[in-house]
Order: structure tokens, then sequence, then C-alpha cells
């Protein structure tokens, strides 16, 4: 047991669920297991996009963001649902749930996804041996696959997790990273996208063996600070320790959504932008969030993307105030050119009990507050329309499981909660 469990250093876990949005999709409806399954947007509009799909139809060449239409074609008898979020979100409370039973010592990074350090679980058994308790718990209690990476940190765990899939346990130690990991190509390594994997072979750095090798002044010009971290991890060095309060570290709330069709209709872009205001409000008053910067994206046409921001004064987390910086930011940036994608985010995120400054903001100047959003409420009424504000309670809760494009992280640690 010494040699799992040393006296210095960690055992690190990263536990990666299997095709996940359709594997709770096959546990929920199990004729479905076996099949090509896809879960992707409506087939009738552009946002049927491939989110994830089942072994069985990646096997015929789908992948993920692929559209649809061409998902079909390789594999005509591909079964397509739309994503169903609640669902979701149920199924990896329940997963991190039973994790936290092993150690209070998780890190969840995404919705099927996450670290836990089990360094002081050595009265459980061997790594191994919890991993397979982990992996056929799962699978026994809610019919989800795993693959279970075991290292001494968090980036060869992640590495290991990505071996052997579906249902696979990998270890990697150290001592491993020259045979297992240097001959692969510098892209499938962990935290090199496209982009850097092409500033790196620029330089003739192929392989995670290259990049391990590399002069580092050389890799520090090229990618900054990022450069030195890369190498380091490549030669399997990695500090971050695993953070069970990272998933309340929020820099920034935002939301966004793909138009099922180009447009240039100013009513529906401007109720689009209340919408998604209404979302970040919800997710900021979760975690009793606020703000002191506003920011809008906007995608055209042609897929040229931009971003635009505002420094605020004082702190906000309604809607309406979010709704009125967005606006504003929209009305000075958009030139009526066609719209694929409208985003808005709060960013400069801080707890409300600590902002002391503005903590009037919240308290004993808010019927003051009140009346002021009223008025803006009531201009902003009169120019787009009442319906911009008005919001049925079935609406408001959709609004909190509609992720728009990508999925929110804050409800990452709803395991932890008790039971309504």
């Amino acid at each position: 047991m010494s040699k799992w469990y040393p006296k210095k250093g960690r055992v690190i876990l990263h536990i990666d669920m299997n095709a996940f949005y359709a594997s709770v999709e096959m546990a929920h409806q199990p004729s479905l297991k076996g099949k090509p399954l896809a879960i992707a947007g409506n087939p009738y509009e552009r946002k049927g996009i491939v989110v994830t799909s089942s072994y069985e139809a990646r096997a015929k060449g789908v992948k993920t963001t692929m559209p649809l239409w061409q998902a079909r074609k390789l594999c005509p008898n591909i079964i397509a649902l739309p994503p169903n979020f609640p669902r979701y979100r149920d199924a990896s409370k329940e997963i991190f749930k039973r994790l936290a039973e092993i150690t209070p010592m998780i890190q969840p990074v995404s919705i099927d996804e996450g670290y836990m350090d089990i360094t002081d679980c050595a009265h459980l058994g061997n790594p191994l041996e919890i991993s397979e308790q982990i992996q056929d718990r799962l699978l026994k209690e809610l019919d989800l696959p795993c693959s279970i990476g075991i290292g001494p940190n968090k980036f060869l765990a992640k590495m290991a997790s990505d071996m052997k899939k579906p249902l696979g346990i990998t270890v990697l130690r150290i001592r491993d990273v020259e045979e297992k990991l240097w001959p692969l190509p510098v892209i499938e390594m962990f935290g090199v996208g496209e982009k850097t994997a092409k500033k790196l072979n620029s330089i003739k750095v192929m392989t995670i063996g290259d990049l391990a090798k590399a002069d580092s002044y050389q890799l520090t010009q090229l990618l900054g600070i990022n450069g030195e971290r890369l190498k380091s991890r490549a030669n399997g060095i990695d500090y971050r320790k695993v953070n069970p309060d990272a998933v309340n570290e929020f820099k920034s709330i935002g939301s966004s959504r793909t138009l099922p069709y180009d447009t240039t209709d100013q009513e529906k872009l401007v109720q689009l932008l209340a919408d998604l205001s209404q979302k970040i409000e919800i997710r900021l008053n979760r975690r009793e969030l606020a703000g002191l910067s506003v920011q809008i994206m906007i995608r055209f046409a042609d897929r040229t993307t931009i971003t635009r921001s505002r420094k605020l004064g004082e702190y906000i987390h309604k809607q309406e105030d979010i709704y009125k910086q967005a606006l504003s930011l929209f009305q000075e940036n958009w030139k009526e050119e066609p719209i694929r994608l409208l985003g808005v985010t709060v960013q400069d995120i801080e707890e409300r009990t600590k902002i002391a400054v503005q903590l009037d903001l919240f308290t004993y100047k808010d019927k003051l507050e009140k009346n002021k959003l009223s008025s803006v409420k009531n201009e902003l009424s009169k120019k787009y329309g009442e319906n911009i504000f008005k919001k049925t309670e079935k609406e408001e809760e959709e609004i909190q499981f509609s992720p728009g494009t990508s999925f929110q992280k804050d409800f990452l640690d709803d395991y932890k909660r008790e039971e309504d």
C-alpha cells in the first residue's frame, strides 16, 4: 500500500464520464442502448450541431460539433435527440454526491468530469480498488459509464483518463511519462489546442517529448508564461491542488445564443438581449454575486465576431441594469448587419457580502434602486414593448436550465446541498 500512498506527494483521480449526455439518455430510455445516438439541437435549424454521440455513432465517424446533416450522411440510422439539460444536471449531481462519500476533496470541472484527491483514503483500499468501486457503483446505481485516470497530479490523472474509453482505469506515474506520453503528437496533450499546436509545430515541436525538451526561452517568446507551464507538464510536473472551492471562484457569468437563422430584426435581437440578461440575473442570484462590467458579443453572418465591454461605477445584478448596459453597447456597435449569435456577460464578479463600498446598493437604498429600475423599465418597455420584462413562472424555470451556447458551471456544487 505504501507504493500507492507516498509520504510526500498526492494520489489524484480524474473521473471522466463516457459520452455523458448520450449515456444519460440511454439510462433514461434503455431501448436506446447499443444504437447510434446523437444529442443535437433542432435538426431543422442551424443549431442542429452534434453535442455528443454514443460510441456506436462515433464508430461511423460522427464527431462533436459536426452538423447533424453530415452525421446523418455518415450514419443514416442515427437517432437524434435534443439536449435535456435538467436531466443531465440531475445526473451530474447524483454522480458527485457518490464521489463525495469517498472524500470531500473533490473539484468538479464540468458537468461530467472532476478531480478527487484520495491521498488520505488508504483505509478504503489502494487507488485501483477505489477506482473500481467508483466505476462499478456509478454503473450499477446510475447506469452511467466512466473512465478514471490515476496519477500523482492533476495533469497526469487527466491524461490517464483519456487513454482508455469507455470504462477504462489507467495509472500514469511520472516514471511513465517518457514511454507513454512523449511519443504522442503535441496536440493530444491536455492544454494544447489547435492554435497552440500550430505555433509549437512552427518551431519543430511535434510531439510531447519535443515539448518536454524544448528551449524554455524560445517557448516563453512564443507562448508567454504558458510556454514554461506546458513544458513542465510535458515532463509530468503539475503543482496544482485539488480545490473543492474552485467552483465558487467566478470571474464572469454570461449567456449566449445562436439564432436559428441570420437576422436583422431589431425587435427579436432586443428581446434576446433581455432574455440573456434574465438568465444572468438568475445565475448571479443563485450565488449572491454582482458584477462591475458588462460585455456583449456579436457574431455576424460571415462568422466575424466582436466583443465590447463597459466598466460601471457600481456593482449590478438585476436584469434591468444588465439589459440597459447590453442594449447600449449593442446600439453603439451594431450597423444593422445580419447577426447569427448574441452573447451577454457580466464580468468583475464579486460576492455581494464583500462589496462594502456599494453596500447601500443592496440595503437601505433598495427602495431608491427599485424606483430607478422601474423608471428604466418603463422607458425601455415604451420603446421595445412590455413583453421584454414579462416572464411566466414556467419561463423562469426554463431559463434556469437553458444553457445557451455554453453550459454554465454555477451549479457544480449542488451535490453538497440538502435535498429540498
